[in-house]
């Protein structure tokens, strides 16, 4: 649930300020809310370390610390992690270029610049042309020397003739001698990518003091929390004032909290008004706390006077995402290997997301097994069955009912929504609308079989639901005594939403439509390696099913939470317009 906010107003003497702060740090309660948030930043060079900090701690992050751990304070390992990486992407950009170039002198071979420049000094100049390759024997000079062809059926040819001018046939072009040649441009490559190499070893060791940096980073982080702290409030000689949002159970202990810290400060809290944007806490069910991994990868947080939609997401990702992997051996590696990596996921703050992924593959296996697939393979007569209970492929009468069960759990889902839209609305006559979109929702699911699955509309109970929750929806849309105000608001909106709920249903057909791509996908690539050897048979398969659960990754992200945080919640009137509860408090390996 959403916890309550209280607004909050704390004064005391001017010269107790930095002792108010202090306690009001201790206790974390609070979230500060500026007077005026233009000020209340960082210092500039405190917000630029933090930067630079972050962004050494991303390079870090993906390196295992190797070799001997360097004596560096985290302020100088942030420097050079920094320095590395910079002299890292002008190592690539000039060894590219150097690519390029040696590229362009493919023609001349490994001529190098100090043998021509050689014969020259002993009076032999050696002139270079290109040929067209079917009259290379037309040129006459004391010495010719055919150095390697050229694009465009030519040869390139050196020539050297110290009494007379050197005869070429017609169409040959002569080349200018190049300033620069293969060897010394590859030994330039080799010098930058040891250059490279040597960086590559210093950051690994420079990853042992990831810890540090970490610890710095929140001292950091913790000197900007106080200035920004600092700059909330208002004050003037005599008094210094903050004002901020504490969870309503909390609001009673920060007086509480003061006066026991012998500050003699004055506390008053109130309900936060209909203008006022209280912060988001979101207090998730024991049972639903896996969904705070994915919310934070979203960067979603719903408005404080939204809903908090974890349960709701709990109960639906899994199963979508189960009928969009539709296969027990995909599902078993999303549950097996978070369990492998679950202790260096949760030492990464990952453990609700890996929680998250093991629940969706426990879900997976189960709908794998009622399909009977295993990596693509028909389970029938290991399970002793003559055929699964729902099979995936595409026959179209099996694609039928994945299709009707796709619909049910669109018009289950969308319903529900409004339903709980109902609930919060009561007894508002508002909550009649709602319950009247519920209604609509399931006629637009007969709407739905009629047109793409062929079942019968008309003779049952799909019109009335259509008609009657219509009825609803426009009447109150926006309730009021003046009924033709109220019919006329209805009216105006009702195509649109109409026309969005009927896309909405059909939306969830893409539950079914991935689900039979991602068999096919296995069961084609299980086909291709069984008509090679075994040898070959294994990276294809190897290869295949790897690509496929990436692929089911995709299909997870891009469609499953898609269906939740898109389809559900616009039906559940979602803006996710909300910001995190953060509290003015100690940050971790902080010291005080």
């Amino acid at each position: 649930m959403i916890a309550r906010m209280a607004k909050v107003f704390v004064a005391g003497r001017s010269e107790d300020r930095d002792p108010l702060l202090e306690a009001l740090r201790d206790l974390g309660v609070v979230h500060l809310a500026p007077v005026q948030a233009d000020q209340a930043v960082p210092h500039p060079e405190t917000a630029t370390a933090i930067e630079r900090t972050d962004r050494a701690l991303q390079i870090l992050s993906g390196l295992e610390p190797a070799g001997p751990a360097p004596t560096v304070s985290p302020t100088n390992a942030v420097a050079e992690v920094l320095q590395i990486q910079r002299q890292a992407a002008e190592i690539r950009s000039r060894l590219t270029a150097l690519h390029r170039r040696v590229l362009q002198l493919e023609p001349w071979g490994d001529v190098r610049i100090d043998q021509i420049e050689s014969l020259r000094q002993a009076g032999v100049l050696p002139r270079f042309f290109t040929v067209p390759h079917n009259r290379v024997g037309e040129v006459r000079a004391e010495l010719v020397h055919v150095l390697g062809p050229r694009p465009g059926r030519q040869v390139l040819v050196a020539v050297v003739d110290r009494i007379q001018e050197p005869t070429v046939p017609e169409g040959s072009t002569e080349l200018p001698t190049p300033t620069e040649d293969r060897p010394a441009l590859r030994k330039e490559a080799a010098r930058l990518d040891a250059d490279r190499r040597r960086g590559a070893r210093r950051l690994a060791a420079l990853a042992h003091c990831v810890p540090a940096i970490r610890k710095e980073r929140a001292r950091l982080q913790s000197q900007a929390d106080w200035t920004v702290a600092s700059r909330s409030g208002r004050g003037d000689e005599h008094l210094y004032a903050l004002q901020g949002w504490v969870p309503e159970e909390r609001a009673a202990d920060l007086s509480a909290g003061l006066e026991a810290a012998g500050l003699p400060a004055a506390v008053r809290s109130m309900p936060p008004s209909d203008e006022d944007e209280p912060p988001t806490l979101v207090r998730y069910p024991w049972w639903a706390k896996p969904m705070e991994g994915l919310f934070k990868i979203l960067g979603t947080v719903p408005g404080y006077r939204e809903f908090d939609v974890s349960a709701a997401f709990m109960i639906a990702l899994p199963i979508f995402s189960a009928i969009l992997i539709s296969d027990a051996g995909y599902g078993l590696m999303y549950l097996l290997l978070p369990i492998l990596f679950y202790r260096r996921l949760a030492a990464r703050g990952a453990a609700a997301l890996a929680q998250l992924i093991i629940i969706i593959g426990a879900c997976s296996v189960v709908w794998g097994l009622v399909t009977a697939s295993f990596f693509g393979l028909d389970l029938c007569s290991l399970m002793g069955i003559e055929r699964p209970l729902i099979r995936v492929d595409t026959q179209e009468a099996n694609m039928a009912l994945l299709m009707r069960i796709s619909f049910w759990l669109a018009a289950i889902h969308l319903s529900g929504a409004h339903l709980w839209l109902a609930k919060k609305a009561f007894p508002h006559p508002r909550f009649l609308g709602e319950l009247g979109w519920a209604t609509l929702i399931w006629g637009t699911f007969g709407i739905v079989k009629m047109l793409l699955l062929k079942d019968p509309f008309l003779g049952t109970v799909y019109p009335w639901l259509l008609i009657v929750g219509g009825a609803m929806a426009v009447l109150f849309a926006k309730p009021s005594w003046n009924l033709a105000k109220a019919v006329g608001i209805g009216v105006v909106k009702f195509p649109l939403s109409a026309i969005g709920t009927l896309g909405d249903t059909i939306s969830y057909v893409r539950l079914m439509a991935l689900g039979v791509a991602g068999t096919v996908l296995a069961v084609s690539f299980n086909t291709i390696a069984a008509d090679v050897p075994w040898p070959a048979a294994i990276p294809i398969l190897i290869v295949g099913h790897a690509l496929n659960v990436a692929l089911s990754i995709v299909a997870l992200l891009a469609h499953g939470v898609r269906l939740n945080v898109l389809e559900f919640s616009n039906n559940l009137g979602m803006q996710w317009s909300g910001y995190p509860y953060e509290p003015f408090a100690k940050r971790l390996n902080q010291e005080a």
